[in-house]
């Protein structure tokens, strides 16, 4: 479980260095946060090795670990995408940050909150139940609220982006985002579904 924390630990630091590269048209400092988030895939990378090898060695007494397997993949799967979306921006280096990408990037970093918030809760689900269940509602919310921007983004840069080369920039960036935001329900969702196994 302390490796699920720091797992967390690495996702809530890497999608707040996201949110600073949507405030900053810089390019300097976007390569700059880009390798501060890759530094922190790479840790979590080196982690989840090490998780793997530690979960075979040591008694788990209170959950399956296969269960603790599948959350700590899914979490280095949503690192990778925030990972994915940081490279978006150096690589195709747009010439604004639309509101709407800001706001992809918060709803990124608020569920990479609520997975942190998640996992000392996994020291007893039973009696955390009810907390694990309102977070997890929390990310369920942040997908939805991201999917409503992404599709009033498309829609906007498809109506009022005249360049073709930047409108393609646009909606490339804006389809990594979002891809992030469903990565974190697929997150919350492995959580949800062990709790319940457990509860009942």
């Amino acid at each position: 479980l302390p490796v699920l924390a720091q797992q967390a630990t690495y996702l809530l630091h890497a999608s707040s260095t996201l949110c600073e590269m949507t405030e900053t048209m810089d390019p300097v400092r976007w390569r700059k946060m880009e390798k501060e988030i890759k530094a922190c895939e790479v840790q979590g990378d080196a982690l989840l090795t090490e998780f793997h090898e530690q979960l075979y060695e040591v008694f788990v007494r209170k959950i399956k670990r296969s269960d603790i397997q599948t959350v700590a993949m899914n979490i280095d799967e949503f690192l990778d995408h925030i990972n994915d979306s940081a490279k978006s921006i150096t690589l195709y280096t747009p010439k604004r940050i639309d509101p709407q990408i800001v706001d992809l990037a918060q709803y990124i970093n608020a569920a990479a909150d609520s997975i942190k918030k998640l996992m000392p809760l996994f020291s007893d689900l039973k009696k955390n139940y009810a907390k694990i269940a309102v977070q997890c509602e929390r990310i369920t919310e942040l997908e939805h609220a991201a999917d409503d921007t992404f599709a009033e983004y498309i829609g906007y840069i498809f109506t009022h982006e005249s360049d073709p080369i930047e409108l393609m920039k646009y909606k490339n960036i804006a389809e990594t985002f979002e891809a992030a935001t469903d990565a974190a329900k697929t997150v919350s969702d492995s959580v949800r579904k062990i709790a319940l196994r457990y509860v009942e």
